[in-house]
């Protein structure tokens, strides 16, 4: 029976959460599942949006699921992502996108995977106020940071037979730090997997590019905040950011969670859409060698959308049911 550690999270993250638990123990999965505080919810509990008790449960056992959590703008503590990730050295963001059969959108065929560089970055959150009024935040880029998340891109690429790398950039103008990118990235492509198709794009141009033609993508290498705007811009190529999966993943840690915010608006209605945790599931199932059960909760989902009944799809993805509703089509579908 595996050890999970769940972070339920603020806003709508404990409804979807559980809806994933419900689905996975459908599947046939026994966990013994650690509730973890973590999020906003957790500052006003106990002084801190990441106690020790959360830090010290992930360090322990190495694989957590988590919710969504808020984070203040402008102010406040800081992003519980972010320190998840530099914590435990999380490096690379894996986020896949695809088409989802009988959604509507306005693209088909969609099929591709934003691997994005986790822990430097302007995300390093190095920031400090020069004199009155002016402020500075340093963009961090050390070679074997680029090295780890080139040679993890290539490596992801020939292992699940993907055709093409392409790296987005700014080196025309941070010659620096999006040159030392794309220097490893060449290096590690040689090194790794010379077969696989490759290209550089400046990053406003690889942004244009998805809009036009999404099909002519594959696998998306970059560096932290670059990665963070197109997973958002990707997803809305497929239905938004209720349908699309992500993972955290460091040497000997992973951390599975839908790409998707807490959406206080909605918390508490029954509403919200679970998919995307769900999906996370699965990619957890996955890495830690249940494939069996992680296919079978894709089994569930992949009809429930394509047969396009509303009762079995929530609003956000043009249907009528409520969480549980949605929840209780797969459970059957499983069974």
């Amino acid at each position: 029976m595996p050890t999970i550690c769940l972070i339920p999270g603020d806003g709508i993250g404990p409804e979807v959460t559980a809806a994933a638990r419900r689905v996975i123990e459908a599947a046939g999965v026994s966990v013994n599942w650690i509730e973890l505080p973590a999020g906003a919810a957790a500052a006003e509990r106990f002084g801190s949006p990441l106690p020790a008790q959360t830090l010290e449960a992930i360090a322990r056992h190495r694989i957590a699921l988590k919710g969504p959590t808020a984070t203040p703008i402008g102010g406040g503590h800081a992003s519980v992502n972010v320190q998840l990730r530099k914590h435990f050295d999380l490096y690379a963001a894996v986020r896949p996108v695809r088409s989802l059969r009988g959604l509507v959108t306005r693209y088909d065929g969609v099929d591709l995977v934003v691997i994005r560089e986790n822990t430097e970055g302007l995300y390093s959150g190095i920031e400090a106020e020069i004199v009155p009024g002016v402020m500075q935040s340093l963009k961090i880029a050390s070679r074997p940071a680029c090295e780890r998340i080139a040679r993890f891109a290539f490596d992801y690429a020939r292992a699940r037979g993907r055709r093409k790398v392409s790296v987005f950039h700014k080196a025309n103008i941070m010659k620096l730090t999006d040159g030392l990118f794309l220097d490893c990235a060449r290096r590690m492509r040689a090194a790794v997997a010379p077969e696989v198709e490759y290209e550089e794009l400046i990053v406003d141009n690889g942004f244009m590019q998805l809009v036009r033609d999404p099909g002519r993508f594959d696998v998306l290498l970059m560096e932290n905040l670059y990665g963070d705007l197109v997973s958002d811009l990707c997803a809305g190529l497929v239905g938004g950011l209720g349908v699309v999966p992500g993972a955290n993943i460091g040497r000997d840690c992973a951390i599975f969670e839908a790409v998707h915010g807490s959406a206080p608006d909605i918390a508490g209605k029954g509403i919200a859409n679970p998919l995307a945790v769900i999906m996370s599931s699965v990619m957890m199932l996955n890495h830690i060698g249940l494939t069996a059960p992680a296919e079978r909760i894709k089994a569930a989902y992949n009809p429930a959308i394509e047969e396009g009944n509303p009762a079995e799809r929530t609003r956000d993805i043009g249907g009528t049911a409520t969480t549980a509703q949605f929840v209780e089509a797969l459970i059957k579908r499983i069974a």
